[in-house]
């Protein structure tokens, strides 16, 4: 039985790929803290500790660990932020190289906010890293694993966009606004929005476990990013629930300070250019029908 590695597998996108891959048949090694529910192996990231019968014999790995961007940007935060995401891609890459039967492919997750707010800029693959904190914290979580790769296991890191799924994510949060009619854009509502449902997620994150001339750089999201003034309207119209409210940038600063100003007043307009290329093709392409599948409308 082909066997998978998840580290992060209790967060949101962790346990939704588990469920995924034992709903095709494989059996998935969850690992995480020590706190955290469900988990087969753990680890200690602060003490750089992790039992290599966790990923020796594995054909995959997977990291899904870090802690939430989704709150206000303390010092304290925001190191953790970094170090979570660095330590734990470290971690893994460092023991998969160490062990005697290393997993063939390394899926270090990693995020499209890499490339920074660039406007209406189309961002592919190829376009270089943008600056802001997000930024930043990407680059030095991609580059945690190089080990891996250097030890001849096939690296992809997954920039993922927006996941969208009533569980988590950017859904979890705005549902409750829209349901009781409160939705509508945030600040000039031009800020990309690079979105991808979880159906789509999961089969995308598949694809790139499954296909061996995958490697490096692959923008995880949907074909058709959409401004925030049209993905408000969008899910306005899916939750038949008005959408014309507006939450001015300087409420959005007051509140969130430097987390508002990068994950809610700007964005990214990425496109999936290597998951198109490579034939890759989304059950959901288009961001109305995307959410009536993930919101069962």
């Amino acid at each position: 039985m082909t066997t998978v590695a998840i580290a992060g597998a209790s967060g949101f996108l962790g346990s939704a790929f588990a469920r995924h891959l034992t709903g095709q048949g494989l059996e998935v090694r969850r690992i995480g803290r020590r706190s955290s529910r469900g988990v087969d192996f753990h680890w200690d990231l602060a003490a750089g500790t992790l039992d290599p019968a966790a990923l020796d014999g594995a054909h995959a790995v997977i990291n899904c660990a870090g802690a939430t961007v989704a709150q206000r940007w303390t010092q304290e935060h925001k190191t953790a932020i970094l170090a979570s995401r660095v330590r734990s891609t470290d971690l893994l890459a460092r023991t998969m190289a160490a062990v005697g039967s290393p997993p063939r492919v390394f899926l270090a997750i990693s995020a499209v906010g890499i490339y920074g707010s660039r406007g209406d800029e189309i961002l592919d693959e190829a376009s270089v890293p943008g600056r802001g904190f997000l930024a930043d914290v990407v680059r030095q979580w991609e580059l945690a694993a190089a080990p891996a790769r250097d030890a001849g296991v096939r690296l992809v890191h997954p920039r993922m966009g927006l996941v969208l799924h009533p569980d988590g994510g950017v859904l979890a949060k705005l549902l409750p606004v829209f349901n009781v009619g409160g939705g509508g854009k945030i600040g000039s509502g031009a800020q990309w929005m690079s979105w991808i449902g979880m159906h789509d997620a999961m089969r995308a994150l598949e694809f790139l476990m499954v296909t061996d001339a995958m490697q490096g750089i692959v923008n995880v999201c949907g074909p058709n990013p959409a401004t925030n003034t049209q993905f408000s309207h969008t899910l306005g119209d899916v939750l038949h629930r008005p959408a014309v409210a507006t939450v001015p940038e300087f409420a959005i600063k007051l509140m969130f300070g430097e987390m508002g100003e990068e994950t809610l007043l700007s964005g990214q307009r990425a496109i999936p250019k290597c998951l198109l290329a490579a034939g890759f093709q989304f059950d959901y392409p288009e961001l109305a029908p995307a959410l009536r599948r993930e919101l069962g409308k």
